[in-house]
């Protein structure tokens, strides 16, 4: 079973993690006093947290599994936490961009497609459904076969969307391509984890 081995884990890790994007985008959106460029800033830099804590979740049974030591085991246990430290991440990034939307609504459509909208919205249904059921109780209600089905779904699915929103970046911005590394890294290990205990395929999740 596991077990807690230090201060900064469960709800301590979720509420520092969350206080501190808070902090920081505030920050970041009083660099240009709360103008329209602020508040794109913090839509760059919740995009950028939310990959680094998505990979973080996303990654941590497999690790766990291929190279299990102090900071896997760390990782592991505190998935659900970094989970929903993502999903605060993207719910700050979601209200940056309503208030981009509002302050200049000529930029923002001109940032925006058809696509962004069907395919963001699918992708915070997924992030609303999955922390919603990332308690014991919400995830009994659920059913275990449907939680697995969820959580499996929903997070290749914001794992292919993290790639199309970074990767179309990359022809006008080739840095971006460093933005796939991750992503593109802990694809791999989650595959060579399923590969080589392929018995634990179906509890495999996000």
């Amino acid at each position: 079973m596991s077990q807690r081995q230090n201060w900064f884990e469960g709800w301590r890790l979720l509420a520092v993690l969350t206080l501190s994007l808070i902090a920081l985008s505030l920050w970041i959106a009083s660099m240009r006093q709360f103008e329209v460029e602020g508040v794109r800033m913090v839509i760059r830099f919740t995009a950028r947290s939310s990959l680094l804590l998505f990979c973080l979740a996303f990654s941590a049974a497999a690790l766990a599994r291929l190279w299990p030591n102090a900071w896997t085991r760390w990782q592991r246990r505190n998935r659900r936490d970094l989970g929903l430290s993502f999903a605060a991440s993207h719910a700050i990034h979601a209200v940056a961009i309503v208030a981009f939307a509002k302050m200049d609504p000529a930029g923002f459509v001109d940032a925006t497609s058809a696509a962004s909208y069907i395919f963001g919205g699918i992708g915070y249904a997924f992030i609303i459904a999955m922390s919603a059921t990332s308690f014991d109780r919400t995830a009994a209600l659920l059913g275990p076969q449907a939680w697995r089905v969820l959580h499996l779904v929903g997070g290749y699915y914001l794992w292919f969307q993290f790639m199309v929103s970074f990767g179309k970046r990359v022809p006008a911005m080739p840095l971006y391509a460093a933005f796939l590394i991750p992503l593109l890294a802990v694809m791999a290990l989650r595959l060579i984890a399923m590969a080589a205990h392929p018995r634990r395929r179906t509890a495999e999740a996000s």
